[in-house]
């Protein structure tokens, strides 16, 4: 179960060490490297809640959904963690795992990184776009087709397959500049 998370958690740890070393040199209020602990933590999982989202009210009539609406009364998380890592990858139609949600969160994204500076909700925001991004990468390196149907999905017109390794790295370049914007 702890390797599923690695992938997610190793970036925003090199995130938030390289971060750590230029605010320490630059005397930054060290309240801000808790609330971007805390920040990169939270938006980290909160992209998965898109799961619960598919389990509880889109596919609720499923034999998975029965399960995890179980596991989520009983408050068992571990269940509810190890049922996410099984199904996960059968989830196509997800809202926050959809091209228009994550155009929508990065425009939201630059307009909160440019007018406030809340170190907090910058990285919550930077967080759930690297995940996003994660999760198109290990997608993509695993079944581009997958990738397609589950971040067109809903959608009657696609990317070309060959054309998703450029809609990454144009995502990937989007997370570069926030990154960059936070740590300065």
């Amino acid at each position: 179960m702890k390797s599923e998370f690695k992938p997610h958690i190793i970036p925003l740890f090199c995130i938030y060490f390289v971060t750590s070393l230029i605010w320490l040199f630059s005397k930054t209020n060290y309240l801000n490297y808790f609330y971007l602990l805390i920040g990169l933590a939270l938006g980290s999982y909160l992209i998965d809640l898109d799961h619960l989202i598919y389990w509880l009210y889109l596919k609720p009539n499923l034999e998975e959904s029965r399960l995890a609406q179980i596991a989520w009364k009983k408050g068992d998380w571990r269940s509810l963690i190890k049922l996410l890592k099984v199904t996960e990858h059968q989830h196509l139609s997800l809202i926050f795992h959809h091209y228009f949600f994550q155009v929508v969160l990065t425009i939201f994204s630059f307009f909160v990184f440019t007018s406030t500076s809340s170190i907090f909700i910058k990285s919550i925001l930077l967080a759930v776009n690297i995940h996003l991004l994660i999760d198109e990468i290990y997608s993509y390196r695993n079944d581009p087709k997958k990738l397609q149907q589950w971040l067109f999905a809903r959608e009657s017109k696609q990317f070309a397959i060959s054309s998703l390794k450029y809609y990454i790295w144009f995502f990937g370049f989007v997370c570069f500049l926030l990154t960059t914007i936070l740590v300065f």
